[in-house]
């Protein structure tokens, strides 16, 4: 939606900039006044569709009042009522780009400040909050559908919005300049596999040795930073899942689509207010081993439910899926190590390397590149131990060979020649493994 800045005559900034102030006074004030009129309760009850025509009415009388002091066209009473609508039923400035959904994160650094994230690229907005309380109104509108809170006692939270998107909010003191609200949002229309080829996130060899390694209960680790596209790759990993089998997943926030018909979904609880109750991931994991499940998907391992992840994996729940967050794959393994020794059981590192090397096949390197774009890195085989390290050999690899003007990175995807260890269980599964898929080359620009 245009701002009212986008009909402004040229040199005319000052002006517009006064005009858009007076817009701000008189949304303010209208809203003010339906807050003091109206039965919030009531409307929450019937719903935004049913309360908008006694609504409409009310701000439609309200603007004509206020005519003299401020005329609006048609266009910026339009865009007012909408704002209004928003700040009474909504998130005030952010509706707007929640109803976009081409937009993957909102950023707000402070109430005059909001980017988005487009195509893994970072945008400006011209879109602002009248100020800090207001913003702060915001979040704390957020925060407490989901039954939490937000104040100076507890000034970060967790939280998510009801299509799913994931909230953060940091508040003064830890927020130096006001409130920060950060929302990563949820994808209604999921990648699948074929789409990941076309976007050259992968090969199509590289897309058919890992669907062949789902398909014979590989276990596998997915690595990367944040942003990175961890959970989509989770989720077309998943969709190679048969459908004879009962999958348990296990997620911080629910984001995981699967497609299967049995599939049944843990989610872990946060302390309530009074900081009991907190259900953690550690907990939901050692309950999914009694749920007899054929295999265990853990959207992301951060702590010591690592070590349950393992011995899960190395008792009998072969084709477990998780993603972690490192910057290789000997990052991955790393981290692991020092996952598990957050649960203090004084476990010996050779014996805890030997666990990771017996329990996790494939480790899959998930990038984002400097364009936004992003890229499967490595896909590399865990082989065994030589004497205390973890041995490791590339599959597959993609090397960046250059950027071109417009800040595009050019690359190849290569396959390293090697025929994985794996191959013989691959093929013992029924799927056949062609030379060509471990000796093709693809460049990308």
């Amino acid at each position: 939606m245009p701002s009212l800045t986008d009909f402004a005559p040229a040199g005319a900034a000052p002006a517009v900039d006064v005009r858009q102030a007076h817009y701000q006074e008189l949304k303010e004030k209208v809203h003010r006044t339906l807050l003091n009129r109206l039965n919030l309760d009531r409307l929450n009850r019937v719903g935004r569709a049913q309360a908008e025509p006694e609504i409409r009415g009310l701000i439609v009388s309200l603007l004509d009042a206020e005519r003299a002091s401020m005329p609006l066209s048609l266009f910026e009473r339009e865009t007012l009522i909408t704002d209004v609508f928003n700040e009474l039923f909504g998130l005030g400035p952010l509706e707007i780009l929640l109803a976009d959904p081409s937009i993957s994160d909102i950023l707000v650094n402070r109430a005059d400040q909001i980017f988005i994230e487009r195509e893994g690229r970072l945008e400006p907005t011209d879109l602002v909050f009248k100020d800090d309380q207001h913003l702060l109104r915001i979040i704390e509108r957020i925060v407490s559908s989901v039954g939490r809170r937000i104040d100076e006692s507890s000034p970060m939270v967790d939280a998510r919005l009801a299509d799913g998107s994931r909230v953060n909010a940091v508040i003064p003191p830890l927020a130096l300049d006001g409130p920060v609200l950060s929302i990563r949002r949820f994808r209604t229309d999921k990648l699948g596999a074929q789409d990941l080829v076309e976007r050259k996130s992968l090969t199509q060899p590289m897309l058919e040795f890992m669907k062949a390694a789902v398909g014979a209960r590989l276990n596998i680790l997915v690595s990367g930073g944040t942003g990175a596209g961890k959970t989509t790759f989770l989720n077309v990993l998943s969709s190679f899942i048969s459908d004879r089998e009962r999958i348990v997943t296990i997620e911080d926030a629910a984001e995981l689509v699967l497609r299967q018909r049995h599939v049944v979904r843990l989610e872990t609880r946060p302390a309530n207010i009074e900081g009991k109750g907190s259900v953690k991931q550690r907990q939901l994991v050692i309950n999914a081993l009694r749920m007899r499940p054929d295999r265990i998907v853990v959207g992301e391992v951060r702590g010591e439910e690592a070590l349950d992840m393992l011995q899960a994996m190395n008792t009998g729940h072969d084709g477990s899926l998780t993603t972690i967050h490192a910057n290789s794959p000997r990052d991955a393994l790393y981290r692991l190590d020092t996952m598990v020794a957050m649960a203090d059981l004084n476990i010996p590192d050779r014996a805890v390397r030997q666990q990771v090397a017996s329990a996790i096949n494939l480790v899959v390197q998930l990038t984002r590149l400097s364009d936004g774009q992003r890229r499967i890195t490595a896909i590399s085989e865990i082989t065994g131990m030589e004497q205390d390290v973890i041995t490791m050999q590339d599959i597959y690899l993609f090397e960046r060979t250059g950027l071109k003007p417009d800040g595009r990175v050019t690359g190849i995807f290569k396959a390293t020649g090697i025929r994985p260890k794996c191959a013989q269980q691959l093929q013992t599964a029924g799927f056949r493994m062609a030379p060509e898929l471990f000796e093709h080359r693809l460049a990308v620009e």
